[in-house]
């Protein structure tokens, strides 16, 4: 019986296989008679429509309006007041914030802005308490000799007494060794504790001529232009997100030169040329410093001539990143009125001068092409920090979407005017785009 039964199955399944194969076999005959025309297609995928997309952002400017005769700031306009223009080309004012006092009257407001990430805020004050004032403290220890560190901790504590009040808000960062970064607060008494750990981290002139050169110049003074450069548009780059704020950040330090003593440095490298001969007769190097001092022009190292050049590229790329964010920058050298230098470095005067006049000029350069002022060869701190308190206590931010779609038209210049007659005006004179994507790879 069961042997029946496992005949039975075998039969079967053998059955419903052959039924199988048959059934393939047919359907496959009968494709292929069918005209072509007949025959089942498969679907085709329509070609993707390539997606453009177009982001609008929101330009804005500070704009400072006085009276021509008694310097006094005017704060009664209205939006309709203003003009702007971009290239030649009328804008259409988008927004309008008065900061009087300190404090911020939003006149037209624009579009809420996308959280973005990336900037720490802190949490926000009452309407009723709220200031429109955001101060950036940079400290650039790499660039600050170590003895003025008393003179710097003076200034930072001239600026908790003068310049930043209950109510504004404040961030601070370190290029070096003081090691301070501090998110934007409100907290007056983390100034105070962080002005305790400030320390000049800066080479000294000796330490410049006898360091290790490169291809492009003393190794340790062009790294140390490099963090402090890279770290500033790094903090640029984060403001890019505060809107409607002017924002301040007050840059403390001696300024920079990427060709210092170059002279010295060259009659380190190469030493005092040799008197005696050798078995063939020659006498001496041929690369060497005579006796008088001098050394030949043609022996300037290759990076050294164009290091002027770099130092102006680095200056714009961190001045168009501040104009982006519409930041002004506040430039303080710490070393005050400069004299002479060291005693103990033994430095030559004509070099020193050099140095002194090309650091200056650094700073007084980026703080121009941001719309601020700077703080060179002057001991009166108090008199600097009001002129600051004064300028981001009382002026108008006004924004604008740009008319102008061409990308290729990198840098633009802005015009702002007033219709009000017997005033002064000053704003911001040109902005430039974000940096591409194969533009920033090209760094």
């Amino acid at each position: 019986m069961r042997n029946t039964a496992k005949f039975l199955v075998a039969g079967a399944f053998a059955l419903a296989v052959a039924m199988c194969a048959l059934w393939i076999t047919q359907a496959a005959t009968y494709a292929q008679a069918q005209p072509a025309a007949q025959r089942p297609q498969a679907p085709q995928q329509q070609p993707q429509q390539p997606t453009f997309r177009s982001i609008a952002e929101l330009v804005t400017t500070d704009v400072i309006v006085r009276d021509l005769k008694s310097d006094q700031f005017i704060a009664d306009l209205k939006p309709g007041d203003f003009e702007i223009a971009e290239d030649g080309v009328k804008q259409e004012l988008a927004s309008m914030v008065l900061i009087h006092g300190g404090r911020a009257y939003n006149t037209l407001a624009p579009p809420p802005a996308a959280v973005q990430e990336g900037i720490i805020l802190p949490v926000s004050r009452p309407t009723n308490d709220a200031a429109g004032r955001v101060f950036l403290l940079f400290v650039d220890d790499l660039h600050m000799d170590f003895q003025n560190t008393p003179r710097i901790r003076e200034i930072f504590r001239k600026m908790l007494k003068n310049l930043i009040h209950d109510g504004d808000m404040w961030g601070m960062v370190s290029t070096g060794t003081s090691s301070i970064s501090i998110d934007l607060t409100y907290d007056r008494a983390l100034l105070d504790d962080a002005i305790n750990r400030i320390s000049g981290n800066g080479l000294k002139p000796s330490e410049i001529i006898k360091g290790q050169e490169g291809a492009d110049g003393p190794i340790e003074l062009r790294y140390r232009a490099h963090v402090a450069f890279t770290t500033g548009t790094q903090l640029m780059q984060n403001l890019e997100k505060l809107h409607n704020r002017r924002k301040a950040v007050i840059w403390v330090s001696s300024g920079y030169d990427f060709n210092p003593f170059e002279k010295s440095r060259l009659k380190e490298q190469l030493g005092p040329c040799d008197t005696g001969s050798d078995a063939s007769g020659s006498t001496g190097q041929s690369n060497c410093v005579s006796d008088n001092g001098r050394v030949d022009p043609n022996l300037t190292p290759q990076g050294s001539k164009f290091a002027d050049a770099e130092l102006v590229r680095d200056m714009a790329d961190i001045t168009r990143s501040a104009n982006r964010a519409n930041a002004t920058l506040y430039t303080i050298d710490p070393r005050g009125l400069v004299a002479g230098g060291d005693i103990g470095e033994n430095v030559d005067p004509v070099e020193w001068e050099t140095y002194v006049s090309r650091t200056t000029d650094s700073l007084r350069t980026i703080a121009d092409l941001t719309g601020g002022f700077a703080v060179v060869n002057q001991n009166d701190f108090d008199k600097a920090l009001k002129r600051i308190d004064a300028e981001t206590s009382d002026y108008y931010v006004v924004g604008f979407y740009s008319s102008n779609p061409d990308p290729l038209r990198r840098t633009r210049r802005i015009e702002v005017t007033t219709n009000r007659p017997g005033v002064k005006v000053w704003s911001r004179t040109s902005y430039s785009l974000r940096p591409t994507p194969a533009e920033t790879a090209k760094k």
